[in-house]
């Protein structure tokens, strides 16, 4: 029973941030909002489907940041979503050079580490 795929991956939030998390993920960056399963949505948070693969936030009690733990997105135009979220206030981390690909990290509204790549060679979208 070998592993195919991933299916999606979950970051935590806080209680209530849930509109925190559509400005951020939905506005700011672009990803769509899936709808919650009736029996998960009273759980809070918020789905994302991010290319063929989702993002959900779920709302953690004691909730506490993922700093060195995140999700890479790759991003088409990477010098225009650098500008994008520096226009809006958040800080970005350089890191030492991947082979192959420009990147930088920044956090979401809620601290969690994010990593957004582009490959060298272009926008085009690199699958391994």
């Amino acid at each position: 029973m070998p592993i195919v795929d991933i299916d999606h991956v979950q970051l935590a939030m806080p209680a209530g941030c849930e509109n925190a998390a559509r400005g951020f993920y939905g506005d700011l960056l672009g990803l769509a909002e899936l709808a919650k399963p009736a029996n998960l949505a009273r759980r809070g948070g918020v789905w994302f489907q991010a290319g063929s693969r989702q993002l959900h936030l779920g709302v953690e009690a004691d909730f506490r940041p993922a700093k060195k733990a995140h999700p890479a997105f790759l991003v088409h135009d990477l010098a225009e979503l650098r500008q994008r979220l520096l226009a809006n206030g958040h800080a970005l981390q350089d890191d030492e050079p991947l082979a192959g690909y420009d990147r930088f990290y920044a956090s979401d509204p809620f601290g969690n580490r994010l990593e957004f790549l582009e490959p060298k060679d272009g926008p085009g979208i690199a699958t391994k």
